[in-house]
């Protein structure tokens, strides 16, 4: 059987699915240090949040974070005030992306393919990124729009596992 361990990096903002961030703790540390092989998304606080596990993780594009347009680098409060039928359209729609960059079907999509990549592979795999909702999703087979009801903090865990079949959710939190 096959374990992936998905890290939440330990990111930080007024995102509304990240709470504070919470310092490394032991569980982290040793489940990192078991790991048969690695990844980072690219994203500079997953490859930060990496290092510190120890891991000697190879970048794996497809764990970067969903490409948010012309909405990247800015708080969820401000899109909510300037602009909140664009915001209500990309909350209600998985195939919206009214900030002109990457929607939520389309981030599935990327992840997905990754992980399908990954069923070849043995062992405890382990990879650091935020795109672990997406994983969630295709690894249940559910909806896209219920993207929105998973909450995945900085630093939690969530554990994917594999016989050769299909992934499926062991554990997540």
């Amino acid at each position: 059987m096959t374990q992936l361990t998905l890290i939440c990096d330990a990111g930080s903002g007024d995102r509304p699915v990240f709470p504070d961030d919470p310092p490394l703790g032991r569980r982290e540390r040793a489940t990192a240090s078991r790991a048969d092989a690695a990844w980072s998304s690219p994203n500079t606080r997953a490859v930060q949040t990496a290092s510190v596990l120890g891991l000697a993780a190879s970048l794996a594009p497809a764990l970067r974070d969903c490409d948010f347009g012309r909405w990247t680098g800015r708080r969820l409060a401000e899109i909510r005030r300037e602009q909140p039928e664009a915001l209500a359209a990309w909350i209600a729609d998985p195939a919206a992306k009214p900030h002109g960059g990457e929607s939520v079907t389309e981030v599935i999509g990327r992840v997905a393919g990754w992980l399908d990549e990954r069923l070849r592979e043995r062992g405890h795999l382990v990879a650091v990124t935020v795109v672990i909702r997406a994983a969630i999703i295709y690894a249940l087979g559910a909806a896209p729009s219920s993207c929105a009801r998973i909450d995945v903090a900085p630093l939690s865990r969530t554990v994917l596992t594999h016989d050769g079949g299909s992934w499926r959710l062991r554990s997540h939190g």
